[in-house]
């Protein structure tokens, strides 16, 4: 049994593919209100251009390395100090989702800028965090008896952003590793290391749990670190190039019963 569990963040603890599309909805039906636009076909839009817009910038690179996908892109500040590559982000950022909603908008026939659509979906994912159901009684229930540690990809100044607006789940914690002051995200090791290394643990005394096959799992099978994937998609699959977990669960509340 371990002595320290890590856990990554996002669709992990927090349910941030809910929050994002809550944001997304809310802001293409103000579109709706604003300019007389469909909000499925808007939604659509937005969901075809970010992404691809996205890798235009010179950040790109960077992102995919540390774990900021396009659309936290669409809501971050960045301009962390931490690193140079988060500075140029920052100073583009908002050009980046600026043009997004003006893509989207102009693909329904709507010439605007786009900036009053990034300023609502901004103030409506801050206003939608969504925790699991069973986050907090799991968390309960492991707090006293092993250390636990969040190891999470992304920029340090939005992923401690989320955790702002969830200040209920802070408490848990021994520590919170973020890979934007590491400088590698996951499955890279430096993350993994770093991570051992504060909570003063070995690798055969830590359970890793997590969403994602290729960064949490592949990572934690990288660096001898027993793995939990969270099978959310009953129908996905370890794939080629995937992480091999050691367990599989569905919902979180399963780890319990492991321990």
């Amino acid at each position: 049994m371990p002595s320290a569990i890590f856990f990554d963040l996002d669709d992990t603890l927090l349910w941030d593919k809910k929050s994002i599309e809550t944001a997304l909805e809310k802001t293409v039906k103000d579109a709706g209100k604003l300019y007389g636009t469909n909000p499925e076909e808007l939604l659509t839009a937005v969901k075809e251009a970010a992404p691809r817009l996205y890798q235009e910038y010179d950040f790109y690179d960077f992102t995919k390395m540390i774990g900021i996908n396009p659309f936290e892109g669409l809501w971050g500040q960045f301009g962390d100090p931490v690193h140079y590559k988060f500075r140029e982000m920052g100073a583009e950022i908002q050009e980046y989702q600026q043009r997004v909603w003006q893509t989207a908008l102009k693909s329904q026939g709507i010439d605007q800028s786009g900036e009053t659509l990034r300023e609502k979906f901004i103030s409506h994912r801050k206003s939608s965090p969504f925790l699991y159901e069973e986050t907090l009684d799991v968390l309960d229930q492991l707090k006293e008896q092993y250390q636990l540690v969040i190891v999470t990809n992304g920029a340090p100044s939005l992923q401690l952003e989320k955790l702002r607006i969830t200040p209920e789940l802070v408490p848990y914690f021994d520590h919170i590793v973020i890979s934007g002051n590491i400088a590698e995200g996951k499955p890279g090791q430096p993350i993994f290391e770093h991570a051992l290394r504060v909570s003063g643990q070995s690798a055969e005394e830590v359970w890793m749990i997590g969403d994602n096959l290729k960064t949490d799992i592949l990572g934690a099978n990288r660096a001898g670190i027993h793995s939990i994937w969270i099978q959310h998609d009953a129908s996905a699959e370890p794939g080629e190039g995937d992480g091999k977990p050691d367990r599989i669960i569905s919902r979180l509340k399963e780890i319990t019963n492991l321990l």
